[in-house]
């Protein structure tokens, strides 16, 4: 639902750089989409961001956001 705070395998804090990773990925799909070469690819996201090890890179690639479908209301 929400992204954890910390990796659950090494504990290193991944819950900051998500929100960076997500608009950063959002901009390379809109290049890709509108056939233009993206200037990032995702895995250079990742390294810009620190995220060097893969447990916690798995963390961020493989969360899926149910935030709004789990509280539908405010």
């Amino acid at each position: 639902m929400i992204i954890p705070v910390r990796c659950f395998t090494c504990g290193k804090i991944i819950g900051d750089i998500y929100e960076e990773y997500k608009k950063r990925y959002e901009e390379y799909q809109k290049a890709t989409d509108a056939g233009e070469k993206p200037k990032e690819t995702p895995q250079q996201i990742l390294d810009a961001l620190g995220v060097d090890r893969y447990c916690c890179r798995r963390m961020i690639l493989t969360h899926v956001d149910l935030l709004g479908e789990a509280a539908p209301y405010e």
